[in-house]
């Protein structure tokens, strides 16, 4: 079955989320009963949650030598907070999933990408 990216756009910085707050509390929560209906579905293959772009690292290769520097890779206003691989039968199925977790995430937006070989 095809496999497909789910990533959650987050505005920077989302690194001071008071997870005390009552709607952060919630959104939580519905991620979590989400997760589980992917995984009822069969849909599920592996999501996580990631810390912000500023703690990221880009490492390039350029004739045998290799640089890092410090990260993010794209100077933008939204960076990828999280993601999901699904299994999906189709696009249109994939979307379905998509607008569900922009949904529980908050109204984050979604991108949708197809795996290769997946």
């Amino acid at each position: 079955m095809p496999q497909y990216m789910l990533a959650i756009c987050h505005d920077e910085p989302y690194d001071d989320l008071d997870f005390n707050d009552p709607d952060i509390q919630r959104m939580v929560a519905q991620v979590g009963a989400f997760n589980e209906k992917l995984q009822a579905a069969g849909a599920w293959v592996f999501g996580a949650g990631l810390r912000p772009a500023s703690t990221a690292t880009v490492v390039r290769s350029s004739g045998g030598d290799v640089s890092m520097t410090d990260g993010p890779f794209a100077e933008t206003k939204e960076h990828i907070g999280g993601f999901y691989i699904i299994e999906a039968a189709d696009l249109d199925a994939a979307l379905v999933w998509a607008g569900e977790a922009a949904a529980v995430c908050g109204g984050f937006p979604i991108e949708v990408r197809p795996c290769e070989g997946g």
